[in-house]
């Protein structure tokens, strides 16, 4: 079950990246819309990835001189 999950993440991933090459190079418009939501929700993973380390880190590096 696990395995299935994976897949379709998987396929979703590598479609969506298809749809950002297709709608650069002047696809049609669902294309552009399907890109514009991968590339959105790429940011959206990246800001959260930034917040999580952030905020594991505390922000202080104390050396401890």
């Amino acid at each position: 079950m696990v395995f299935v999950v994976l897949l379709v993440v998987v396929a979703l991933v590598a479609g969506g990246c298809v749809c950002v090459v297709w709608a650069d190079r002047g696809g049609p418009r669902w294309a552009r819309v399907v890109a514009a939501v991968t590339l959105s929700a790429g940011e959206l993973l990246r800001g959260a990835r930034r917040r999580s380390r952030r905020s594991v880190g505390g922000g202080s590096s104390d050396s401890g001189d």
